[in-house]
């Protein structure tokens, strides 16, 4: 190997399946140069990764232009296509650090991590002072096409995906993630009867809400714009919104109070479904965006409404369907949306008395 036409890194050897791979930092600048994507034109069979998806590019971006004291990346992995040599740089006590000699002619091919790489291109086209950063890289020996296809099937098989909830509780960036979490803890029944780590909750769950539904009610409350700030006066209504709305659901303070177990609830009731949640967090925001003085009032008079799972005739094909499955779209949101506001007394906008007089054609 010419050592005039290769890349150095330092890097550390391990052993997996018997093959010997390496862990290397890479400088962030030489990312887009060495590593390359399969051409979309080329079908799935003789690929060895998933097309780039070009819409989550910009959020990866944007999440390291924003967060340059603190973002975090894990390792690329990627297969080398041609002459790789291990150096240690002490052959008997340290024989597994030491640097990683890769051929220039040789083609890098990245098995995880492709969204990875376009994000950091793109970042240090508008900041070239993070190309001296660097990240972590796994290199494997390319094997062909089809081991390739194989680290790619093996890496992500394995891959799961945290619960909304869990990211929701572990994000410290996100403004209305923090808010959600302190109007939780602020308030003894949220506390108490709120799953912070599932999105859905298992039968006998003593919880009657999860974590994002309550987040995402919060996000139908405020309806903010992108990038915009929460000001104290929404943090305040959001605040005395759920104080107001979890004394007015008579079926909530009786689980609070240990009168009906969480279990029940559920099965007998609607109020504490995600769908409801929504549709009232929707019919919140309207109130406060009309200036109803008297929206605290609105939201108590919450408690007159039949939420019996049985009540076919206000929730039936708007909540849940004839087989007693409770719907979960946005056509199902709006209908139970409107049915609230029917109950509530409160007027219909044109295109809510479009979409009741499309619901009412269908016979139901």
């Amino acid at each position: 190997m010419d050592y005039n036409f290769t890349y150095n890194f330092p890097a550390v050897r391990g052993i997996q399946a018997n093959r010997e791979y390496y862990v290397a930092m890479c400088p962030l600048k030489l990312i887009p140069k060495i590593f390359l994507f399969d051409e979309e034109e080329i079908p799935p069979e003789f690929r060895a990764q998933r097309l780039l998806n070009k819409h989550r590019i910009p959020e990866i971006t944007r999440y390291i232009l924003e967060n340059p004291n603190d973002y975090v990346f894990s390792s690329i992995t990627a297969s080398v296509d041609g002459e790789m040599r291990f150096v240690p740089y002490d052959d008997k006590n340290n024989k597994n650090i030491g640097r990683l000699v890769i051929n220039m002619d040789a083609r890098f091919l990245i098995n995880d991590g492709q969204h990875r790489r376009a994000a950091i291109e793109e970042a240090i086209n508008i900041n070239p002072d993070l190309g001296n950063e660097t990240i972590s890289v796994v290199f494997f020996h390319d094997q062909g096409l089809r081991r390739s296809q194989q680290l790619f099937a093996d890496l992500n098989k394995h891959a799961v995906t945290s619960t909304k909830s869990i990211g929701i509780l572990y994000d410290w960036r996100d403004e209305l993630s923090i808010i959600t979490k302190e109007i939780i803890q602020s308030n003894d029944l949220l506390r108490i009867l709120t799953d912070m780590e599932n999105s859905s909750l298992s039968k006998f769950s003593p919880k009657i809400f999860t974590l994002s539904a309550i987040y995402t009610t919060n996000k139908h409350l405020v309806s903010l714009k992108k990038e915009s700030r929460i000001s104290e006066d929404t943090k305040n209504f959001l605040k005395r919104f759920w104080d107001i709305l979890t004394q007015s659901i008579k079926e909530w303070q009786l689980v609070f109070n240990k009168q009906m177990t969480a279990h029940m609830l559920r099965a007998n009731y609607l109020c504490s479904y995600s769908i409801v949640l929504e549709a009232i967090g929707m019919i919140g925001y309207e109130l406060r965006m009309n200036n109803h003085k008297k929206w605290g009032n609105v939201i108590k008079s919450l408690e007159k409404i039949d939420w019996s799972r049985s009540n076919d005739f206000l929730w039936l094909h708007r909540a849940y369907n004839k087989n007693g499955r409770i719907n979960k779209n946005q056509h199902s949101i709006k209908l139970t949306k409107n049915q609230i506001k029917i109950q509530l007394g409160l007027p219909l906008t044109q295109e809510e008395e479009q979409l009741e007089c499309e619901f009412l054609k269908k016979g139901f």
